[in-house]
């Protein structure tokens, strides 16, 4: 089949690495798959035009509301898969959750990485609970053989020392949802009492007004470093080398960037919110915390206690390894297709 997928295409954020991986799972089933930036389209029109000239047989759209609602009155069957923000955000704005309802009522099926948003968007639209699987993100970490650590510290302005260093990382597009501000106040203050310890954030300016904000607080922060963006193997080589991995957002969907760092062996402190309790629990496969304070009081316990941090990346590798399996999310996506047909 002739497949168009529609999903926010901005480099090195979720639903794009989601649309690579759906893209991958697809070509493999022998059928062409084209990605197209759901941000280029205004309406339902463009894309009837686009799905008629390219002769598609059928389409996807990751985000209900970003990508599904130029799916709307399509002649072409077409399935949909929940980003995290249309069910948790979006609902609350009553003409995006008309305009999703209809998206959904008319798609053959959609798939949750949960059973927490299953459970949310079957609470808006009851008549769709049966068209909605559950598949959690597979999980494939690439991490660079060439990737240069030193020469990314020295870039940063972040002292090479390595032996004393402990870099968290906070990977995140830079847009207000993903909150990257909400540690830097406590974590410089940390700094300036330990200067072993920095922050590195490393994103896609989402946000462009927002980016210039963040851009002026970590400025005058010290200890806390906005990284350049690095490509996917770079980025996993860099996750690789970190002291943790950091999540501050306010809402998620299912978060790859805290599953790789589980599959890099790297430890996973993360907010409090439903999206990230649904993949960590808390002391067992990372550390959740409810306020910065507890951020700073959690990352120095996993500082002094080698036994914990070595359990909770053995655990948490595991947890990956059974719950975000690569291949069983291939076959998922290889059948729910042939539902297009």
């Amino acid at each position: 089949m002739r497949l168009l997928l529609l999903a926010c295409l901005r480099a090195q954020t979720g639903n794009a690495t989601t649309a690579a991986r759906i893209q991958n799972h697809l070509h493999a089933a022998g059928h062409i798959c084209v990605l197209k930036d759901a941000f280029l389209y205004e309406s339902p029109a463009e894309i009837a035009d686009l799905t008629s000239t390219d002769k598609f047989d059928a389409a996807l759209a990751i985000h209900l509301y970003k990508g599904g609602r130029l799916l709307q009155g399509s002649r072409i069957p077409f399935g949909i898969i929940f980003g995290g923000t249309d069910v948790n955000e979006d609902v609350k704005s009553e003409e995006k959750h008309r305009v999703m309802g209809a998206v959904l009522e008319e798609a053959r099926f959609a798939v949750a990485f949960t059973v927490e948003m299953k459970e949310l968007a079957a609470a808006e639209w009851p008549e769709a609970r049966k068209k909605i699987y559950v598949q959690t993100q597979g999980i494939k970490t690439t991490p660079s053989e060439t990737f240069d650590w030193y020469r990314f510290l020295e870039r940063a302005g972040i002292p090479t020392d390595t032996d004393r260093l402990h870099l968290f990382l906070l990977i995140c597009g830079l847009r207000r949802v993903k909150d990257p501000l909400y540690l830097v106040e406590v974590f410089s203050d940390w700094h300036r009492k330990d200067p072993s310890v920095h922050l590195g954030i490393i994103g896609p300016a989402v946000d462009p007004l927002f980016t210039r904000e963040v851009k002026e607080k970590v400025k005058r922060a010290p200890g806390v470093h906005l990284l350049q963006e690095l490509p996917q193997d770079d980025l996993h080589a860099a996750v690789k080398r970190c002291f943790a991995l950091v999540n501050s957002s306010t809402s998620e969907g299912m978060s790859a960037a805290i599953l790789e760092a589980m599959d890099l062996d790297v430890p996973v402190l993360a907010r409090n919110i439903p999206g990230n309790a649904a993949i960590i629990k808390h002391k067992e496969t990372g550390l959740l915390f409810s306020n910065p304070q507890e951020f700073v009081v959690l990352s120095k316990s996993l500082m002094n206690d080698p036994i914990m941090e070595k359990e909770i990346i053995t655990r948490a590798k595991d947890y990956v390894k059974k719950h975000h399996s690569w291949e069983s999310e291939r076959k998922t996506y290889q059948n729910l297709v042939l539902r297009l047909q």
